[in-house]
């Protein structure tokens, strides 16, 4: 089947018990068993297990195309859990671009017990082999695209030199969704998910999941998952999976409206950059052609002027909000040095060249020319 069936029908059978073909949300934090210590359904405890986040769990592996799905309260959550399988003095090599919220739990949580993360550039495929080559290292983590200045990394690539030093390599799908890039089929490990973005699509619920292609590692995961706790509620799974349903014709959606959007950016002179794949001046257009089908729903720019004209801007939208977060189904900007980004240091942000005067946009499903037109009105503010 192809992605948009298979977001409907793979993993989703109806209900055996009453034929709804909507799962039925399971709010039930126990479950009877027929003896001590034996399970009459293969559920004990809905942190363990429960048969709605199984349902999200099994549909959310095969989409990415892994053995093993395992669903969380947040994105942090998942890579929280992730990172319990590494002790002390582990070395972790990931993007100098990242998540605001994935560096600080990587260099204010983690670095006091032990973890030695490094940053660097993971664009450049000679530059990762070379620090994998320099020190044993347990992880390298990946985002591509990456948050917010949209660079891409050669998964396959990586994925053949992270493997050559017995490294793990994990991908942060966030920003593309398997509907547009698909990590384990390019030899990653691991893939994370905050699934409060594309996949929930709504803006309606927070949680994150873990998919590997590896059985045992998926083993050595679900048991942490269980043992850390931080799982998401059956309520917030079945969001997800709705959410999911209708994947594949949002993103085609989100795509149209973010080549729009940087088209027009582009053609402003009160716009120095746009960072944006489907660009043909993104400097990685062609890769992005090569591992992803489209370019994503995201949007970066910088304005000329800095911070006093991304803020007179701001203030002129009218469909796009300015909120944190993004892959709804609605419009949302953000200004990554004050908001999503703001807990880098000053000087580590404009090192990774977040700006004063930098946007983020997530581009919703609306009408393209209202988009336009919005941000069209906000630029001729300046």
């Amino acid at each position: 089947m192809r992605f948009d069936t298979r977001v409907l029908h793979d993993g989703l059978p109806s209900d055996p018990a009453t034929g709804g073909v909507n799962p039925p949300i399971v709010l039930s934090s126990t479950f009877a068993q027929s003896a001590p210590n034996r399970s009459r359904s293969g559920y004990v405890y809905s942190r363990s297990g429960n048969p709605t986040r199984a349902q999200l769990e099994t549909l959310i592996a095969r989409l990415e195309g892994g053995s093993t799905g395992l669903a969380f309260s947040s994105g942090l959550g998942a890579l929280a859990t992730l990172l319990e399988l590494y002790p002390s003095g582990s070395r972790i090599v990931a993007s100098d671009d990242l998540y605001g919220g994935t560096w600080r739990l990587l260099e204010h949580h983690r670095r006091q017990f032990g973890i030695r993360p490094v940053y660097i550039d993971t664009r450049d495929t000679k530059l990762v082999a070379e620090e994998l080559a320099r020190e044993r290292t347990a992880l390298l983590f990946v985002e591509t695209p990456t948050n917010p200045l949209l660079k891409l990394a050669d998964l396959r690539a990586l994925a053949k030199v992270a493997h050559g030093t017995k490294t793990l390599l994990a991908v942060d799908n966030t920003f593309a969704t398997p509907a547009l890039q698909r990590p384990i089929e390019l030899g990653a490990d691991l893939v994370l998910h905050s699934t409060t973005k594309y996949l929930g699509g709504h803006s309606d619920i927070v949680g994150g999941a873990l998919v590997t292609r590896r059985p045992a590692l998926g083993r050595k995961l679900a048991w942490l998952q269980n043992a850390v706790g931080a799982v998401p509620s059956p309520v917030d799974c079945f969001l997800v999976i709705r959410g999911i349903r209708t994947l594949g014709v949002r993103m085609r959606q989100h795509v149209t409206n973010a080549k729009a959007l940087a088209a027009t950016l582009e053609s402003s002179s009160k716009v120095r950059t746009v960072y944006y794949p489907g660009l043909a001046s993104h400097p990685q257009r062609a890769l992005a052609r090569r591992q992803m089908s489209a370019p994503g729903g995201i949007v970066s720019a910088e304005l000329a002027g800095g911070r006093p004209s991304a803020l007179r801007f701001l203030r002129g939208l009218k469909v796009f909000t300015l909120a944190e977060s993004l892959g709804g189904v609605e419009s949302l900007v953000d200004h990554p040095a004050s908001m999503t980004h703001a807990s880098l240091p000053k000087g580590e942000r404009e090192a990774r060249g977040i700006g004063e005067g930098l946007l983020r946009f997530s581009c919703g499903i609306e009408d393209p020319a209202d988009l336009v037109e919005d941000v069209g009105a906000a630029l001729r503010r300046l």
